[in-house]
């Protein structure tokens, strides 16, 4: 399970993102990006948020750390907006929080390099998990002390909006044209060398041990064991099937 911190502060909303994450003080002493329960994508956002990013971390791919932060819904008795007062609302109880990297800039394709091994796992992990949020109009990537970090993963896994043709999905192609990296990403082959063999069942298992059982089963599933199980068997089916899918991003 990720580690869990309580919310002391609401600090402020940031409303470059749709979902509406804020600025969260914990008791910690740690300050975190925190995506709410309450917002409209709901828990499946902050599950996929925590596959794809500890699957990341796991592949060597830079990730801020990932924690539960428990919200007690009375830290925004004094926010003024009325919107983020609702959202707080619905958020009482386990939410995910990113660690917050002070004087981190958004990623710009044309003022940043990126080498091309590293734009090459990164694209690699959006097309095996779907990622339909890494364009150019909207990176999610930051810069921070000169290197490169992934953030927002909420958008993958787009197949466990619709587990019942989840598996009829499982070779669906990755628009990798619009991707902001793939001008970098040069070694598509090598990268899929270096990563496939190291998403294994006992990776995935772990990874999904990660997820709080709560946002598993707020839908299609009753027993977090089960969801977790399907998760692991729709991850490997895509990996092993990785032939119908890969040589369309490498050709993108």
């Amino acid at each position: 399970m990720l580690p869990s911190v309580t919310a002391i502060r609401y600090v402020t909303p940031l409303r470059e993102g749709g979902s509406l994450p804020g600025l969260v003080e914990a008791a910690d002493l740690g300050t975190y990006v925190v995506k709410f329960r309450g917002a409209g994508q709901g828990p499946k956002a902050l599950a996929a948020e925590v596959i794809t990013g500890e699957l990341a971390r796991s592949l060597g791919l830079p990730v801020p750390d990932l924690v539960v932060v428990d919200v007690d819904p009375v830290i925004g008795r004094s926010e003024p907006d009325q919107e983020v007062q609702e959202l707080l609302k619905a958020s009482g109880g386990a939410n995910l929080g990113m660690d917050f990297l002070p004087g981190a800039i958004g990623f710009d394709p044309v003022a940043h390099h990126v080498e091309p091994g590293l734009a090459s796992r990164v694209l690699w992990l959006d097309a095996f998990t779907e990622n339909v949020d890494r364009s150019w109009r909207n990176p999610n990537l930051l810069m921070w002390h000169g290197d490169l970090w992934l953030i927002d993963h909420g958008a993958t896994l787009y197949f466990h909006h619709n587990w019942p043709r989840a598996a009829a999905n499982v070779h669906r192609a990755y628009p990798a044209g619009d991707h902001v990296l793939r001008q970098y990403a040069t070694g598509l082959p090598e990268a899929d060398a270096a990563l496939a063999p190291q998403v294994t069942p006992a990776l995935l298992t772990e990874v999904l041990a990660k997820v709080p059982g709560e946002w598993l089963t707020a839908s299609d599933f009753t027993d977090p064991a089960e969801a977790r199980a399907a998760y692991v068997r729709h991850l490997l089916a895509r990996l092993d099937g990785r032939s119908a899918w890969l040589p369309q991003v490498a050709a993108a």
